[in-house]
């Protein structure tokens, strides 16, 4: 058997029930431990541990795989493993039947399991848990793409619905939503437009709401109300907030489906609808630039671009967009944002997001600052700290001869992307082989070959600091 893991993306997740019925694998679920809707519960990845007590390495809602190699044989050691996993908050444990390690399922660990209601599974001598690993990572992978379409066919769908005003983006997101949407403006909680609303709002609902506006911090929420729905809440702009609700619990991808949907309610009451659908259908029908849809959607003014990772935690999107103070924030594995007013990176970093800013720029140079916090961020990652456009050189050498500088020494590199982005891992890492083959995800030994190359083409010593610095530059102003 492996001990290989599988990752996905940190919010997306598959229920235990599309691993068991996967076919190929085998797998019996033990009837006794399964309590109602265990096979509903989120899996977010597979995991191995033969570890006697193996909960504080866990992060929860996995598919803990064991042969029980140190498995103990007393039923109060059992009892106790099995609490370990469920205080954890594991989805199922899969104990694999190893001979001569274990012929059969020890009946302790069934007892166990059926006593403190932990999902148990047998996998077969003959199913190896890379199997399981395997079919997890494919499932995990399945999902994702599933989501991000969901993700993307509302974004259009509500970015048209924009042109016809408030109501219509309401009810586009309620459809999406499957639930009740409501736009709320004010401290009182008034409608300003909804779709299947309980009004008036119950007690406990216009309490949360109350907190939100009040709060001078987080004015995001996602809750369960007493009655059992389920509610999201969260800016709508300035002055207005977005709150949905059902009776099932909103999963990720309809977390970030209301959150497009407030970014775009948001832009609609500040802008308007006429100046926003005129601006929104050009850009659909090609008949405008994104850089003139900005000028018109956007108060004249900077802006900065903010870009970020998530350092292991599991990301927060409402924490994130309530912190940034922006609605304007596309949210997944990499997190990008249009802000007004400059963050606090070094509070994202404590919150596990590693961030980058662009220097201040008008609402037409904001794609040109975007692509300027991919090199920023790979800066970031390799010295371990935020980076702030705008300082040294760069505040001080005139645009245009930054660009002049970039072209003409990078002139030799025309045409082979491969070389100029190994150049820009390498010397971010610090000439570093291994670091820099793990981030491209390449062997060391391509990477020495493309520098090597690099160096031969731009008739440069790589081994000496002034040239490498020079070519920092050129590839930042690039």
């Amino acid at each position: 058997m492996s001990n290989q893991q599988s990752f996905a993306g940190a919010d997306v997740t598959v229920p235990l029930r599309a691993v068991v019925d996967r076919p190929g694998l085998a797998l019996e679920a033990v009837r006794e431990t399964l309590r109602p809707g265990a096979l509903d519960l989120p899996v977010r990845w597979a995991h191995v541990s033969e570890l006697r007590d193996p909960a504080p390495y866990l992060l929860g809602d996995e598919l803990l795989l064991t042969a029980g190699v140190n498995l103990p044989g007393e039923q109060r050691e059992v009892d106790r493993y099995v609490r370990g996993l469920r205080a954890a908050g594991i989805t199922a444990l899969g104990f694999g039947v190893t001979p001569p390690i274990h012929e059969e399922l020890p009946r302790a660990l069934r007892r166990s399991c059926a006593r403190h209601g932990l999902p148990l599974l047998v996998v077969p001598v003959e199913t190896p848990f890379l199997a399981i690993s395997r079919a997890v990572s494919v499932a995990l992978g399945e999902a994702s793409r599933r989501d991000e379409r969901r993700i993307a066919e509302a974004r259009e769908a509500l970015t048209r619905a924009a042109s016809s005003g408030l109501g219509e983006v309401v009810r586009g997101l309620a459809q999406r939503l499957s639930g009740w949407v409501a736009m709320v403006g004010g401290a009182d909680g008034v409608p300003v437009a909804e779709v299947r609303a309980p009004l008036p709002f119950p007690t406990e609902l216009s309490a949360l709401l109350g907190r939100l506006w009040s709060g001078t911090g987080i004015r995001s929420a996602t809750t369960e109300l007493a009655d059992g729905t389920f509610v999201v809440a969260q800016p709508a702009g300035p002055a207005h907030l977005l709150v949905a609700g059902r009776r099932t619990r909103f999963e990720n991808a309809e977390r970030m489906i209301a959150g497009v949907g407030a970014g775009v309610l948001g832009l609609v009451a500040r802008s308007g609808v006429a100046t926003l659908g005129s601006a929104l259908t050009s850009l659909l029908l090609g008949e405008t630039r994104p850089a003139d849809v900005l000028r018109t959607l956007l108060p004249p003014g900077e802006y900065r671009v903010v870009a970020g990772v998530s350092e292991g935690r599991e990301p927060d999107h409402d924490w994130l967009r309530d912190k940034l103070g922006t609605p304007l924030v596309a949210d997944g594995e990499r997190f990008t944002a249009i802000v007004s007013v400059m963050p606090d990176l070094d509070e994202l970093r404590a919150h596990g997001r590693l961030a980058v800013a662009s220097a201040p720029v008008a609402p037409e140079e904001i794609a040109d600052a975007a692509r300027e916090t991919t090199v920023l961020l790979e800066r970031a990652r390799a010295a371990g700290k935020p980076i702030v456009s705008g300082a040294g050189l760069d505040a001080v050498v005139p645009t245009d001869a930054a660009k002049a500088f970039a072209a003409r020494t990078l002139a030799p590199l025309a045409g082979r992307p491969e070389l100029v982005e190994t150049l820009r891992c390498w010397l971010a890492h610090h000439g570093g082989w291994d670091r820099t083959a793990a981030a491209l995800g390449v062997h060391r030994n391509s990477v020495r070959h493309r520098i090597a190359q690099a160096g031969r083409l731009l008739g440069t010593d790589l081994s000496d600091p002034e040239q490498r610095m020079q070519l920092w530059f050129a590839l930042r102003w690039a």
